[in-house]
């Protein structure tokens, strides 16, 4: 989901290599997103006076187009929103549920192919974004939903040229693809490579019944049945039915006070509140005790991640089965409790399982001159989901179930029969004196709701303009017992946190894109501070006007 504004020439999303501040000019609006050309998607529908959630639209379903491996209408995601004239956030929900015909004992021991059955066929959930995007148009939307596609159908029709990154992706997964996406996902027998272009002329033509039609044909007609009878060939759970009673939802949002700034994410049943629970815990701190991507700040961060790990293993439930204790969870007694209980001056071992992390997701955020703010998170799951695309229509099918917990079985995280799929996704949207102060997200799986309170930390504690805030090296934990941090930490600080007895192993972390509204001194919102991660390929190229 991305997009950006301009007036009638383009308000471009070109930020420098460096780390810095970039001030954008009001205009029509702005987007951070994960690629120029979705990026340029949504200025366009700005540009035409289109709102941001008729400009999301647009982003997400370029998205799906250009950056295929990491979102679609195939897939799930979580959309925190900022309704400008009620002056009120909201969360719509678009992960679903898991299909009726779910059985997660094929999953587990003994069943012989149980870890293959996590994240093939049998790991395909509902769908929901295109369900997501058409609850969004309706409650939103300014343009006419026919208009919202034209760069998706263009750049799937006539192709584009692929990035190194993209080819990686195809290469990496070129093998598991069956005949269908290999005859347009290759060159000459060979997986595409960089600079190749890729044309998806199928998909072209299932956004343009999806324009003309809107979601209808997806869920209950043609490319349904299409879907249907691929699940009953592959042996999928998934069956019609399960999209026909698919539905995105509204839900009310969880927010934390944290140093004067209202931080809003979504709630159950996405799995976002480790997130709060994060800023809940550093808030027991002083600020001016902090010292950035220091030993101790780190080392203390790592154990924080752990707690909030077990929070979110113990108090994650489908809300229609059972309440979840949030509010208690984040009052001051039980921060300053979790506070008192860490080591600081060594690391702890966490023992309970967690499903792989992935930064097979992508975020975008979309702001407009009026206030209004979507900040969104879509996904497949893994690196083009199930690897499983529907003949006919260019769609790949998400693969939600890898992302359960299936030991033990009966867990809060397991995948049961028509539950609500808890998502680990984390948008968010901050305000300050009654008006939006910055929206921000990031793909990672299960590392979502530690990179995000990073971000915040980076903004709000340490005042650093959102490009920095997104640049900054980070760390994450991750299963059983390690500490993932980015190359660019100082290399002092990763053996001191060593000696402490973390686990240390480098990596990327996240691929964020986030907005800060800039304000004048009598409050009128007056420009926007971009951020779009170093570690993706959403500022690597310009978008020519």
């Amino acid at each position: 989901m991305k997009t950006v504004t301009l007036q009638i020439l383009f308000l471009v999303t070109l930020l420098c290599s460096c780390s810095t501040k970039v001030e954008k000019p009001l205009l029509f609006g702005e987007v951070a997103s994960a690629h120029p050309l979705a990026t340029k998607a949504g200025l366009e529908i700005l540009e035409r006076g289109g709102n941001a959630f008729d400009a999301a639209i647009a982003v997400a379903a370029t998205l799906n187009v250009v950056e295929p491996m990491m979102s679609g209408i195939g897939g799930y995601g979580t959309t925190l929103i900022y309704d400008a004239e009620k002056k009120k956030v909201r969360y719509l929900n678009s992960s679903g549920r898991f299909p009726e015909a779910t059985n997660s004992d094929l999953m587990r021991a003994p069943t012989s192919s149980h870890m293959e059955n996590r994240i093939g066929p049998k790991a395909i959930s509902t769908p929901g974004n295109l369900n997501a995007w058409a609850a969004l148009h309706k409650a939103y939307g300014s343009l006419e939903w026919s208009e919202l596609f034209d760069a998706a159908i263009k750049h799937a029709e006539e192709g584009y040229l692929i990035s190194a990154n993209t080819a990686r992706f195809i290469e990496y997964s070129f093998s598991a693809f069956n005949d269908y996406p290999k005859s347009f996902y290759s060159k000459n027998g060979e997986p595409l490579k960089e600079g190749d272009r890729l044309i998806q002329k199928d998909l072209a033509q299932t956004f343009r019944t999806i324009a003309k039609e809107g979601a209808d044909p997806f869920y209950r007609g043609e490319i349904a049945e299409k879907i249907d009878q691929k699940m009953k060939d592959i042996g999928s759970f998934l069956r019609k039915k399960d999209l026909e009673l698919n539905e995105a939802e509204w839900w009310e949002p969880l927010s934390y006070n944290y140093r004067g700034y209202e931080v809003y994410t979504a709630s159950l049943p996405a799995n976002s509140f480790p997130t709060l629970f994060n800023l809940g815990l550093m808030e027991q701190f002083p600020r001016d005790s902090l010292n950035h991507n220091s030993t101790d700040y780190l080392h203390r961060f790592a154990e924080m991640t752990k707690e909030s790990y077990r929070a979110r293993l113990a108090y994650s439930f489908d809300p229609d089965v059972r309440e979840a204790p949030i509010d208690s969870i984040l009052s001051k007694e039980v921060l300053n409790a979790f506070v008192s209980s860490i080591d600081k001056d060594r690391a702890t071992e966490f023992e309970p399982p967690f499903s792989p992390n992935s930064v097979n997701t992508t975020h975008f955020v979309v702001a407009d001159r009026s206030g209004n703010i979507v900040s969104a998170t879509q996904t497949l799951g893994n690196v083009f989901g199930s690897r499983i695309m529907v003949e006919g229509t260019g769609v790949w099918l998400n693969n939600s179930m890898a992302y359960s917990t299936f030991e033990p079985k009966g867990n809060p995280m397991d995948a049961f029969p028509s539950r609500h799929k808890l998502s680990g996704d984390s948008p968010v949207i901050i305000m300050k004196d009654g008006n939006p102060y910055a929206a921000m997200g990031s793909p990672g799986g299960h590392t979502i709701t530690q990179n995000v309170p990073q971000i915040i930390f980076n903004l709000l504690d340490f005042d650093m303009s959102m490009q920095d805030a997104i640049d900054a090296p980070k760390i994450t934990f991750v299963e059983p017992n390690t500490i993932r941090v980015d190359s660019e930490l100082d290399a002092t600080t990763i053996k001191a946190l060593e000696e402490k007895g973390h686990q240390m192993v480098k990596g990327s972390i996240g691929n964020a894109t986030g907005i800060k509204l800039m304000y004048d001194e009598q409050g009128v919102l007056k420009s926007y501070d971009v951020g779009i991660d170093r570690r993706g390929e959403g500022r690597n190229a310009i978008i020519d006007h």
